[in-house]
């Protein structure tokens, strides 16, 4: 063996060729599948789906790290486009779907956002990226403690998670610009609507379990109180569970 190699593999442990592996190559690889994600799946979809055309999502989902949220056992499926396990009887929404949801909310740069459901902290993490403030409420304590953790690693600072029941919001942060649900509950929570600001939109699946049976509806507050509601599309999301507990998850 030269002295070249030899001291090599003393210090790394071993000589990979240049761009095979490193630090450098695994960040390179999952931008280029972050990219692919974006314009395969988000903006020029293969199939019948209405593409995603904001510009500022578009941009905040080629950010994001996905594999970051999800277990490691799962990682190098990070970008394809379905859900995928976190634990719990849980999962990571698709892509699309949380490209479209976000969209949907037509998030804005001052704007504070309630979201119900953390579940991996993905969601958040690109409203994140969109908003001056996320609050975002987890029945699942250990995913809760998770997902704060997660964020908090992944430098988001605007980002506060909350364990808890998310079908009575946050009183304390409201009223909010707009409000996101990633679980399906049967009817739209009141809390929620009562939560949300005049013009404000609530993003939400609502139906029963099982396929077909819920539709993604999009509900904009109208000055005296009411909503005017919008039925986006056919989805299948985990159903938004109740409990009486509620805990501060600190950062």
């Amino acid at each position: 063996m030269s002295s070249v190699l030899l001291l090599c593999g003393l210090l790394l442990g071993a000589c990979a060729p240049p761009g095979e592996s490193g630090p450098q190559a695994q960040a390179d690889k999952w931008q280029q599948a972050r990219a692919q994600m974006v314009q395969q799946q988000l903006a020029n979809p293969a199939d019948a789906r209405t593409p995603v055309t904001n510009a500022r999502v578009l941009e905040a989902m080629g950010r994001v790290e996905r594999h970051r949220f999800v277990p490691s056992n799962w990682r190098e499926q990070a970008y394809r486009d379905s859900p995928l396990p976190i634990g719990f009887e849980q999962t990571i929404s698709q892509p699309y779907i949380v490209a479209l949801m976000t969209q949907l909310l037509q998030p804005k740069r001052g704007d504070v956002v309630l979201e119900v459901g953390t579940g991996s902290g993905y969601q958040a993490a690109v409203l994140g990226e969109l908003v001056r403030q996320v609050y975002s409420i987890e029945i699942v304590e250990p995913l809760a403690l998770r997902a704060a953790r997660d964020l908090q690693d992944a430098g988001y600072r605007n980002i506060e998670v909350r364990a808890g029941d998310g079908y009575a919001g946050w009183p304390k942060h409201a009223p909010f610009d707009s409000i996101i649900v990633t679980a399906a509950p049967d009817h739209v929570p009141a809390p929620l609507v009562e939560q949300l600001k005049v013009g404000g939109r609530l993003v939400i699946p609502v139906g029963p379990q099982g396929w077909p049976g819920q539709e993604l509806v999009v509900l904009e507050k109208q000055a005296d109180g009411t909503t005017k509601q919008t039925t986006v599309l056919s989805v299948r999301f985990v159903p938004l569970t109740r409990s009486p507990d509620t805990k501060a998850i600190a950062p």
